[in-house]
């Protein structure tokens, strides 16, 4: 597509973009009674409209009808992570039984690890991507501890060549296949979230198996954001929160993936909660846990009825707008800041470590500045926008970088041409 820097043209993008009348569903910040300019869906979405209802019709029914409300209303809570398969099913390409709105992010990671990191003397290491998010880091490191080995010589973290910015697919290949007869687990994000670097998902999958090994992904940057296939590509789990593309709120419900390969499978091990149970007897209170079929049986407890019910204000507009429609946008968004960044700035002023391919990123570009970065940062922030700073990890700046994310459902074409025009400001 042929971009115009100017700003009559993002406005008549905006004109013509179908989802123009979705930035009416959410509630946009205000700075001095002015909107602000809110980049960061890739840290904490914004509140859609509907949320408030939803959530007071559950509190109104605990209100009126108090232990009864298990059983009663629209929405048993009985059931009601139920509710949401249907939805995040479309979204991470699953069947409704592989998917499961449970916990928060990091306590399903290791839920998971415990059925799917199953190292022996021969197979025990495990490959990921260095400079993951941290929560990962620890989660793995502490997984290898409490199976006895040795975190330095059973975690492989693999980084970016030199002068390169982005893991390439081919160097993760090579590690898969050179470690193959010691493999056990192959563990990425599905979108690095400093670099914003969207992984092969299904080579990477084919690759792990290949070798023998388990695959998994933590998809907390790329639910909502990118396209997903989990069941056709074979992955064997996957976790990721739903409060930043998929705008449930801070610390809401998180998500797991358990493909249908593995989820019948009832002598999997793995840590048991009655709501794992067979539902048919979970109130018979016996011993002897059998395990739900699908993601359901890997369940602790009954769902937090109130975040679950923010998340499910947040996939009604996702199923009104469209996935596909989503990314279509975010695609020509992104591709836009990415257009408007080059013509404004030289390689001497920024770096973008992102992937210039359209289908190897999601809604996210990681702006590298050459000088002053956290300076020009706060100079942004003073002019009403919302973005986001990371210290120096992977990158070869000094200053960190900036985390810019046009999320498709409430930002604008004009938005973006607007931060640019800041951003140069704030530089020179």
């Amino acid at each position: 597509m042929q971009y115009i820097n100017s700003l009559a043209y993002a406005q008549s993008l905006d004109e013509k973009d179908p989802l123009k009348l979705f930035r009416d569903e959410f509630y946009i910040p205000k700075d001095k009674g002015e909107e602000m300019l809110y980049f960061t869906g890739n840290s904490l979405g914004l509140q859609p409209k509907g949320t408030a209802k939803i959530i007071n019709e559950e509190l109104e029914l605990w209100k009126e009808r108090g232990v009864e409300g298990h059983f009663e209303g629209d929405r048993p809570w009985f059931h009601y992570h139920k509710f949401a398969k249907e939805s995040l099913a479309k979204i991470v390409g699953a069947k409704p039984e592989e998917v499961v709105p449970m916990n928060s992010l990091t306590t399903n990671l290791h839920l998971l690890m415990v059925s799917f990191y199953r190292p022996t003397k021969e197979r025990f290491k495990i490959i990921t991507e260095a400079g993951a998010f941290p929560s990962d880091q620890y989660a793995l490191e502490s997984q290898v501890k409490f199976h006895w080995f040795n975190p330095e010589e059973a975690i492989i973290e693999l980084a970016p060549r030199e002068g390169e910015t982005t893991i390439r697919t081919e160097d993760i290949l090579e590690s898969i296949e050179t470690n193959a007869s010691q493999l056990a687990l192959v563990m990425f994000s599905g979108v690095q979230y400093f670099t914003g670097q969207l992984f092969d998902i299904q080579t990477i999958t084919t690759a792990g198996h290949a070798a023998g090994a388990v695959v998994g992904f933590d998809l907390a940057h790329a639910a909502g954001n990118a396209p997903l296939a989990l069941h056709d590509h074979q992955v064997d789990f996957a976790v990721w929160c739903h409060y930043k593309y998929l705008n449930s709120g801070p610390g809401s419900v998180a998500g797991a993936f358990v493909h249908e390969k593995h989820a019948s499978n009832s002598d999997l091990p793995r840590f048991a909660g009655w709501w794992g149970h067979n539902e048919e007897e979970r109130f018979l209170m016996k011993k002897g846990f059998q395990p739900m079929e699908g993601a359901d049986g890997w369940q602790l407890s009954n769902a937090n009825v109130l975040t679950t019910a923010a998340l499910l204000a947040s996939l009604d507009v996702v199923d009104k707008a469209g996935f596909e429609q989503m990314r279509t946008k975010s695609v020509l968004l992104t591709g836009y800041l990415e257009f408007l960044l080059n013509e404004s700035f030289t390689k001497d002023e920024i770096l973008i470590l992102t992937p210039n391919n359209p289908d190897q990123r999601g809604a996210q570009l990681s702006i590298s500045l050459v000088n002053n970065g956290r300076e020009v940062f706060d100079a942004l922030a003073e002019q009403g926008v919302v973005a986001d700073w990371r210290e120096p990890n992977l990158s070869d700046g000094q200053n960190g970088v900036i985390r810019v994310a046009p999320t498709p459902l409430y930002n604008r074409f004009e938005d973006v041409f607007t931060f640019v025009q800041l951003l140069r400001k704030a530089i020179r």
